[in-house]
């Protein structure tokens, strides 16, 4: 039920709008002036409250500006007998949701009361999906208790409060992404956007358009003008991940939007001022590049003011297990799949395995076998062949018999993924064209 707060020292008015608007299934709080109105919303969740403009001990208009600044979610619709324009410009300049005169209201109020409610409602969602955001993206969502990631973790929100360049280092599947994410939420433009771009998933041209923009006629194709990242995360953080891949003449113009905050357009002769974080992350030792005339020296000066090197998943063991779960916990959810648990050999099994993935393997595994259990614990007979400790002894199987269990394995997955063959070869740690001809040898159907 939503809480409607009346405010009035017209006792007659104000009992009257309560049993008008009570109709309507609101619960209603009443106050005679601004001092018992802020005594009732430190004590009540209200959602909106209706304000005359003339109190005894204070005005409406001032009010609004309290309540706003103590209790933003809440709607204030102000009620004067006199409307006058300079009130009613203060009031909205002050926060308040509309401004009516008395004698309009008995028609307006109520509809008016619903469309502030509806705002309320959808700040509520706005500030509900923020907090969920929020907690996805913290440190708190980073799984492990081993020194080495604590010790990253420190380093990553000492240099969250700043603006410094921060480079993320670490093998492929470190959680590099996850750390810019943290380091992002937990800074000073947490409320601005944060934009990612994959430097090795282009080319040099269409990257350079991804990270400028263009405009129209700038190039075979470009039939319309497009916003670059840089602009799109002005004021915010940009996440350039694997920059080692970045082209020597993008790795120019990227220097020069880092030391001077411009940046140009393709197609266009006046450049633009931009005003961006960047978090950039590498699975590459620079400092080799560089060597080898690959990477620009000044330009890693420039993104390693702050470097933090990321564990590889092997390096810490302890949080094998915890990821685990994690993974079986939100993953079991999203599929539907009745799993609550691991089997301790499954663990072990996984514990003492090369992750040369790292975490992005071990999410993956976890997926794969869960696309093959259907009971309440994960067992190691679920997970690939690999880690079975059975496969170490001898038991003598046909060709055939192997090619049905490879058939049967790839045809579940294919199932699981909808067709999606793409998605099929990364679960199945395949490449694509070898599911392609395994689905053509075996005649599988998706």
């Amino acid at each position: 039920m939503k809480n409607i707060l009346i405010v009035d020292d017209e006792d007659k008015l104000r009992k009257l709008l309560s049993r008008i608007i009570k109709l309507e299934g609101f619960e209603i709080f009443q106050a005679a002036d601004c001092r018992r109105a802020l005594k009732i919303l430190e004590r009540q969740n209200i959602d909106v409250a209706i304000c005359d403009v003339k109190l005894p001990d204070g005005n409406g208009v001032e009010l609004t500006k309290t309540i706003k600044e103590n209790h933003p979610a809440t709607e204030v619709i102000l009620l004067t007998a006199y409307g006058n324009i300079p009130d009613g410009v203060q009031a909205i300049k002050n926060g308040a949701f509309d401004y009516i005169t008395k004698g309009d209201d008995n028609n307006k109020i109520i509809p008016l009361l619903h469309r502030a409610i509806e705002k309320v409602e959808l700040t509520k969602r706005v500030q509900q999906l923020e907090q969920q955001l929020g907690d996805r993206y913290s440190f708190d969502s980073i799984v492990g208790k081993s020194k080495n990631i604590q010790d990253a973790i420190a380093l990553a929100k000492r240099v969250a409060q700043t603006d410094s360049t921060v480079l993320l280092t670490g093998e492929t599947g470190t959680g590099k992404e996850v750390f810019a994410q943290a380091i992002h939420q937990k800074g000073r433009r947490n409320n601005r956007p944060f934009v990612a771009a994959n430097c090795a998933t282009f080319g040099k041209e269409l990257l350079e358009s991804e990270l400028f923009g263009h405009k129209v006629g700038a190039f075979t194709g470009a039939v319309k003008d497009k916003k670059g990242l840089f602009e799109e995360a002005d004021s915010g953080t940009l996440f350039l991940d694997e920059i080692g891949e970045l082209d020597l003449s993008l790795q120019a113009k990227l220097l020069r939007v880092i030391e001077t905050g411009e940046f140009l357009k393709l197609g266009e002769s006046r450049s633009q001022q931009t005003n961006v974080r960047i978090i950039a992350a590498t699975n590459r030792n620079l400092e080799s590049e560089i060597e080898k005339g690959r990477f620009r020296e000044d330009l890693y000066y420039r993104i390693a003011v702050f470097t933090i090197k990321l564990p590889a998943l092997n390096d810490r063991p302890a949080d094998i297990e915890p990821l685990t779960l994690k993974f079986l916990h939100s993953l079991s959810t999203k599929m539907g799949k009745p799993v609550k648990r691991i089997h301790p050999k499954a663990i072990e099994a996984l514990t003492t395995h090369a992750w040369r993935g790292n975490i992005r393997e071990l999410k993956n595994v976890i997926e794969r076998a869960l696309i093959l259990c259907d009971e309440k614990e994960l067992n190691i007979r679920h997970l690939p062949s690999e880690f079975n400790a059975e496969t170490g002894k001898f038991h003598p199987v046909s060709t055939f018999e192997l090619a049905q269990a490879e058939k049967k394995h790839i045809q579940t997955v294919l199932n699981y993924t909808e067709g999606n063959k793409t998605k099929a070869a990364r679960l199945l740690n395949i490449a694509l064209t070898t599911l392609y001809r395994k689905i053509s040898e075996y005649d599988i159907q998706g």
